[in-house]
């Protein structure tokens, strides 16, 4: 059942991720084994390789938006199965006793395992990971446009529905996450304002063109009070930006799974009961929400490919901003 898999190995934080053949891992009870269609490269495997997740299992196969064909299931495992496409997201595991679990809140779990991070991801041919953590994706359509649900839209949509009812919504960094969010939110009827890294014409150009009320930089002024705002870039300083763009009654949500510290800020920014949130990694209710919803709605995907030996190049776009939409590789 093993055979031999190509992969994409990080042997250290800070190090270039190395191509490496090893034997393709069997499942183990209650898990399968997928054939990699397609992987998206997220900011928080960027987060990993760079060293600032610290706690990564090593050496470490990045990927956690997985898009592929189960080709192998272990004891308990249904076999209707096989041959099936499913996509596997960051929270790879959760321990199903602690008081979260035991709450619905899952994504808070003690004892959690996280795909690309403290198990083995997708930056490979072949991938474990455990069935209950596993959702059925669509048999046709392009798995590249697929992967970067599995993660940017996840976690965007569970950022959209923390921001609660929101008619102008700011979002904060405009990348995989914001591209998919934006236009969900647009699809709600909703008015979106794009705040990008200063001076890149590229991406306040790209939020126009899929529908966003407006475009600028990050430290300017947001055209009209905001509802809510989402943070996707893991700047510290955006915080009191957009409390300060954000009305009475407001949420700022942060989407990302790291942030430069948080500059102080006057209490009048927070004062008025507007809310400072965080998310937090994501459930399994969330996926089988999104992953329902997303088919309905006129989303445009935008992707650049890269072949799995190049994901050092893709994670270095991806690190100096040269990507508009996701990036994913296709082994």
């Amino acid at each position: 059942m093993t055979g031999m898999m190509s992969a994409m190995v990080l042997p250290a934080p800070h190090a270039p991720l190395v191509l490496e053949e090893r034997p393709a891992p069997s499942p183990e009870p209650g898990e399968v084994r997928l054939m990699v269609e397609a992987c998206g490269v997220c900011r928080t495997d960027l987060h990993v390789v760079d060293g600032e997740l610290t706690q990564p299992k090593l050496p470490l196969i990045p990927g956690h938006e997985i898009v592929g064909r189960v080709d192998a299931i272990g004891a308990g495992v249904t076999g209707a199965l096989l041959g099936r496409r499913v996509g596997v997201p960051w929270l790879g595991h959760t321990c199903g006793r602690c008081p979260y679990c035991m709450s619905a809140r899952e994504n808070l779990c003690d004892e959690p395992l996280f795909t690309g991070y403290t198990r083995d991801g997708g930056y490979a041919t072949h991938v474990v990971a455990d069935a209950s953590y596993c959702f059925p994706l669509p048999e046709s359509g392009d798995p590249a446009t697929l992967a970067p649900l599995l993660c940017a839209g996840l976690i965007g949509w569970r950022t959209l529905k923390m921001a609660g009812p929101a008619e102008a919504i700011g979002i904060y960094g405009f990348g995989a996450a914001a591209h998919i969010v934006a236009q969900v939110a647009i699809a709600q009827g909703k008015r979106v304002h794009a705040f990008v890294r200063p001076g890149d014409r590229a991406a306040a150009g790209f939020a126009l063109s899929l529908g966003a009320a407006s475009a600028q930089d990050s430290d300017a002024p947001s055209p009209e009070p905001l509802d809510a705002a989402l943070i996707f870039a893991p700047v510290g300083a955006l915080i009191p930006r957009a409390l300060a763009a954000t009305k009475k009654g407001g949420a700022v949500v942060c989407g990302g799974i790291h942030m430069s510290d948080i500059p102080s800020f006057p209490y009048a920014l927070l004062w008025e009961e507007r809310r400072l949130l965080s998310v937090a990694n994501l459930t399994r209710e969330d996926a089988r929400e999104f992953l329902a919803l997303a088919p309905t709605l006129p989303l445009n995907m935008h992707v650049t490919r890269y072949p799995l030996a190049q994901a050092n190049a893709a994670l270095a776009d991806l690190r100096e901003g040269r990507l508009q939409g996701a990036a994913v590789l296709i082994p």
